[in-house]
């Protein structure tokens, strides 16, 4: 006769469990944590979230290197087929062949955390287990609440869902801005206590070689074009732009937007597209570089951001930033930034043109942002996680 089969549970976790380390070490004797990342988004369509994540995970794993880890293990689990970066203190798990077909709600409400259920999970991407109450998850906004026609009825269903009992069964909710942090206390999804705040980085964008090919595909004149999203989403208020760009004041400058979005996108919902407007579509990390470091501005009229990470990293690259003034931008551009009314298009109309003619303006603007974005690094981010996640897991050095 054959040996006995295992219960499922015990054989999942002979599978996935994780022996780089052992589970009893540490300096003072005690047992050692592992805290699991989620890594369901890597091999999704990118996303600021996505990005976000990616940062943080990266963030962390060269504080570990500097031994600020605290007692705790890192592990970051993926799925089978995905690729992800090589991390030196991160070890990457990938979950059994077998489960690569699991669809991807499944996998991450019940394989997951099934098979990681003697660890403390931190989900980055907003959603998370369920079932795992040993979690942090970070929620970066409440805009399926206060947003919710930039949302499909399906869409809004899951995060509310979701939002209701991660709140209440995870340890922390971490959110990206002070603003974020109010609306999540606003609309019930969590205790203030709770809640802890974890400022963005975006350093990241200086290690980027620029690439000029859309610079040069579009025909674009250096410091002669604006640059927005390219987002039909209502609260990314895209529209302002376009009625300000219809004004002859701004007949010899153009507005390139940049995202998937197209002209057929925004004709179909109503809006009338100047013929001064360009279209970028979706770019590269590089080819967005060189289209920062040589836009005469970065437009963003949003009327609600949780964080706002375009406006930084523009900054951060020597471009002018217009923002509206409202959500967390003004906490994140604070004074480095010029505020125009989002339901005005004179005064985005105005603001833009100071930005590209006024010369001392300008430079003062340029000079301003570099310094506001010198406050957001990521590995200030990452020490504020590590150290929020030590204080939960009782880890310390």
């Amino acid at each position: 006769m054959g040996r006995p089969a295992r219960p499922f549970a015990r054989q999942l976790d002979r599978r996935l469990r994780f022996r780089a380390w052992p589970p009893d070490a540490g300096a003072c004797g005690k047992t050692m944590k592992t805290i699991a990342f989620n890594g369901k988004f890597f091999g999704a369509a990118p996303t600021g979230v996505h990005r976000v994540a990616e940062q943080l995970v990266a963030a962390t794993d060269a504080l570990i290197a500097a031994h600020a880890g605290g007692d705790v293990d890192y592990a970051l689990v993926v799925r089978d087929h995905v690729d992800v970066p090589r991390y030196r203190n991160i070890a990457c798990i990938r979950e059994s062949r077998w489960a690569r077909k699991m669809h991807r709600i499944a996998w991450e409400q019940c394989y997951f955390p099934l098979a990681r259920r003697r660890d403390f999970i931190l989900n980055l991407c907003n959603l998370g287990p369920l079932l795992h109450r040993d979690s942090a998850t970070m929620i970066h906004d409440a805009q399926v609440y206060s947003s919710p026609d930039s949302y499909s009825l399906p869409f809004r269903l899951w995060y509310k869902f979701q939002y209701f009992f991660i709140g209440k069964r995870h340890k922390i909710i971490f959110t990206v801005s002070e603003f974020s942090k109010q609306e999540l206390v606003r609309y019930g999804i969590a205790s203030a206590d709770k809640i802890v705040v974890v400022h963005n980085g975006c350093d990241h964008v200086l290690q980027v070689r620029p690439d000029d090919t859309q610079i040069v595909a579009l025909k674009l004149t250096p410091r002669r074009y604006v640059l927005a999203l390219a987002n039909t989403q209502p609260h990314k208020n895209i529209g302002v732009l376009l009625k300000a760009f219809a004004d002859p004041a701004l007949s010899d400058f153009e507005l390139v937007l940049f995202g998937v979005a197209t002209r057929a996108d925004f004709e179909a919902l109503g809006h009338r597209v100047p013929s001064n407007v360009r279209f970028a579509g979706r770019v590269s990390d590089a080819q967005l570089v060189a289209l920062m470091m040589q836009a005469g501005a970065l437009a963003f009229p949003s009327l609600t951001e949780g964080f706002g990470l375009p406006p930084l990293e523009a900054m951060a690259l020597g471009c002018p930033v217009i923002a509206a003034p409202l959500g967390a931008l003004p906490e994140v551009c604070g004074d480095a930034a010029s505020y125009a009314n989002p339901f005005s298009a004179p005064a985005w109309r105005t603001q833009i043109l100071a930005a590209l003619d006024d010369e001392p303006a300008r430079q003062a603007m340029i000079a301003a942002g570099y310094r506001q974005a010198e406050s957001f690094t990521w590995q200030a981010a990452a020490r504020h996680l590590v150290d929020s996640l030590k204080a939960v897991t009782g880890a310390t050095r």
